[in-house]
């Protein structure tokens, strides 16, 4: 197959489970013609043990290209397999969930952040990924677990799995993970960002490369990010629940491309295309137009209509059975200045976000000393 070569990660989008799905990452593509863009966290068991139906959970449009899939496990045989069965899909890298904190997945899973505590394990994981793929291998992590959260522990982590695995890309959650029950709602807010563990490791690790993910919520707040070194920024729900906002920029004020002069009209012309494609391609009716509609949803944030287009839209989901119908039933609501108007200027956002993360950076890593600890 042909190598495919594409503009830098610089900005990606997070895999968030239930979020990031086929659908989503279609209408982000029609609107971000650079992002890079992750899959749900699939376990690895999920691929392996799938009785001929592979599709439904790998399958993509190859428009979404750059496209990233994350897997997760802590069985060594069923990650090879997962990849090597991934291998006919085509992703442009396969990266290891080693951040989630739910307790499905970190706590009766024993997988997800809890992996963090075993560097060894993981580094052999990676080994594993890689063996079975030719395309680039990547771990997603959090700064720490629980009482385990000092910078040296996570350099540890990342010193460990890069010296016993060719894994040269990290994508740093800057929050530690708390494993005491709390939900995965409450570990993306009450453990602190820590931004400056992230920029020490730029400096202690130069022959990695590293992308930073929590709390950046706009494009203002990438391109503050990459100004002060980032090699590339993860952003989560902001991409999800304002993507017109979010994404509408990307190409622009984060690749410096040209404005396409895109509108939400043209956008959503194209989705529906896409919609009464795959309605019902799973049978039993799967997937239906609320389901394919749903990261629709937050297009017109904010706007005016919004409000009155979700109620159409609830109303619509009840008897709709195309796309078509869907939109003729619920558009009425947002005005044509809405829908023809180009994206317009970046909102605003911390631009100083990361002022004086260079001053907070912990010690350098003594990486001799861990030379000999892993002899």
């Amino acid at each position: 197959m042909v190598a495919r070569r594409y503009l830098p990660p610089l900005f990606s989008v997070a895999p968030m489970m239930e979020w990031t799905d086929n659908h989503y990452r279609t209408l982000a593509r029609l609107i971000s013609k650079h992002a890079w863009l992750y899959t749900e966290m699939l376990a690895a068991e999920t691929i392996v043990y799938q009785k001929g139906n592979l599709d439904r959970f790998l399958a993509y449009s190859p428009e979404q290209h750059p496209i990233v899939l994350q897997i997760g496990g802590n069985n060594l045989e069923n990650l090879a397999k997962a990849t090597e069965l991934a291998n006919a899909y085509h992703y442009d890298e396969i990266n290891f969930n080693c951040g989630c904190p739910s307790p499905k997945v970190a706590g009766h899973g024993c997988f997800g952040v809890r992996l963090m505590l075993d560097p060894k394990f993981v580094g052999e994981a990676m080994s594993v990924i890689a063996a079975n793929t030719n395309v680039p291998v990547s771990v997603k992590c959090r700064i720490g677990v629980d009482d385990h959260d000092s910078y040296n522990e996570l350099c540890d982590f990342i010193y460990k799995v890069s010296s016993l695995s060719p894994t040269r890309h990290f994508i740093i959650h800057s929050r530690k993970a708390l494993l005491n029950g709390i939900s995965p709602a409450d570990n993306r807010r009450i453990p602190p960002l820590k931004y400056e563990y992230y920029y020490a490791l730029l400096r202690d690790f130069p022959d990695l490369k590293f992308t930073i993910n929590g709390g950046i919520n706009s494009v203002v707040e990438v391109n503050a990010a990459l100004r002060e070194g980032a090699h590339g920024v993860m952003v989560g729900r902001a991409a999800y629940n304002y993507p017109w906002q979010t994404l509408g920029h990307v190409d622009t004020a984060i690749y410096g491309q040209p404005s396409s002069g895109l509108t939400r009209r043209k956008i959503l012309e194209r989705y529906q295309e896409y919609g009464d494609s795959v309605l019902g391609r799973n049978g039993s009716n799967r997937p239906n137009v609320r389901e394919v509609a749903k990261p629709l949803l937050n297009l017109f944030y904010s706007e005016p209509g919004n409000s009155l287009w979700k109620r159409k839209a609830d109303s619509a989901f009840q008897h709709c059975t195309t796309m078509k119908s869907f939109f003729e039933e619920t558009l009425v609501a947002i005005p044509d200045s809405v829908l023809d108007s180009p994206i317009a200027g970046v909102p605003s956002g911390h631009e100083d976000l990361f002022a004086n993360v260079q001053g907070l950076l912990p010690p350098p890593y003594n990486v001799r000393e861990q030379e000999a600890v892993y002899a």
